[in-house]
């Protein structure tokens, strides 16, 4: 009875075509931003930033770049830890070669960077899709790799490939506490999600779902395919190419090349297929999975089976997590190919209409 929309008349297209056309999901999200922005930063302890909510918001943001070129336009990538190396390392190179440059347009640099790195790895998918797609984006990864490791230029001459940041400042303010580099991930994927949103809505958007479900039939009605998919790959790549650079310089602040390795691109693949293809609520449900997982099995694991009398050692808590991984994902696959968003929705759409039968 708290989710109907009895009363709730559209009277014009501006009011029909909003984000949030039911009133119980604009008061939903207004409060769930206010306790992300105002309740968050007041509780939680520098733990709950640093191992949980900094990765989650940054692994958001980069699994909804991922899923606008995987979800959207159906163009399989694997090469999602390149494009957040690119952005990485594009921004250090200006953060650190131009005098007083500024946090927030280093990062937007680093992220036309790997724009600019995607748009290159994405010309294959204008002649080859599928698998072989799949195969020339993980090429991507393998030069970016080496690209990093070989040429110190990149680097600023460090042997061993291995870079950092300190005293970083937005408007003055500076970035130090955890508090203050959950805030700035957060505003930043607030003002993304945002944009994103509305993108796969527009034009742009249904030319991408378009290509995603069959590609000649685009073609026919008159959508470009060679436009829409390096948009999507322009578009998917700079959203990752930000995140990599908010992973570096605020998580880890130090980092080499095997932070960025093809591990990463598999998580981000697996958050999307997880949380949902073509969602961008799908995103969100996919990074506090993979990111809360591991915590959770680390702490739950070795309580649970010792009530048993079973002892787990830290390696064996891996595997599991391995194992338990690789079972959702065929899971999901075979009996929830939309993943956690889809679910989400359909029990939205039954509480529309409960406690009636019709």
């Amino acid at each position: 009875m708290f989710y109907r929309e009895n009363g709730q008349f559209k009277t014009s297209y501006r009011t029909d075509q909003q984000i949030f056309p039911i009133l119980q999901d604009r008061i939903a999200m207004g409060l769930i931003l206010a306790v992300a922005f105002v309740a968050v930063p007041m509780l939680a302890s520098d733990y709950v930033f640093r191992a949980i909510l900094i990765p989650f918001v940054i692994m958001s943001l980069a699994a909804l770049g991922v899923n606008i070129l995987v979800g959207y336009c159906g163009q399989i990538s694997l090469g999602s830890g390149a494009f957040m190396a690119v952005g990485a390392y594009g921004a250090y190179n200006f953060f650190m070669r131009i005098p007083g440059m500024p946090l927030i347009p280093a990062l937007i640099l680093g992220g036309l960077c790997a724009t600019v790195f995607g748009i290159l790895f994405g010309l294959p998918s204008l002649r080859v899709k599928g698998l072989y797609l799949a195969v020339a984006t993980l090429a991507a990864q393998f030069f970016s790799d080496w690209m990093f490791l070989r040429i110190k230029w990149f680097t600023l001459d460090s042997p061993s490939g291995s870079v950092s940041v300190s005293n970083l400042q937005v408007f003055g303010l500076p970035i130090e506490s955890a508090a203050s580099k959950y805030l700035l991930c957060l505003g930043v994927l607030a003002v993304v999600a945002l944009l994103a949103k509305n993108l796969v809505r527009s034009a742009i958007g249904r030319e991408w779902m378009a290509i995603r479900d069959m590609d000649v039939a685009a073609a026919v009605i008159g959508i470009r395919p060679m436009y829409a998919k390096l948009s999507a790959f322009a578009v998917s790549s700079f959203i990752i190419g930000v995140a990599g650079a908010l992973w570096a310089f605020v998580y880890l602040g130090a980092w080499e090349p095997a932070a960025f390795s093809v591990d990463q691109s598999f998580r981000l693949l697996f958050m999307v297929i997880i949380g949902g293809l073509g969602s961008i609520m799908g995103g969100f449900f996919g990074a506090a999975f993979i990111v809360v997982l591991p915590i959770a099995l680390n702490q739950i694991l070795p309580v649970l089976l010792g009530a048993f009398g079973i002892e787990i050692s830290t390696a064996g808590v891996s595997h599991a997590e391995l194992m338990i991984f690789g079972g959702l994902i065929v899971w999901f696959l075979i009996v929830e190919p939309h993943g956690l968003a889809k679910l989400w929705s359909t029990a939205k759409q039954k509480l529309r209409l409960w406690p009636f039968p019709h």
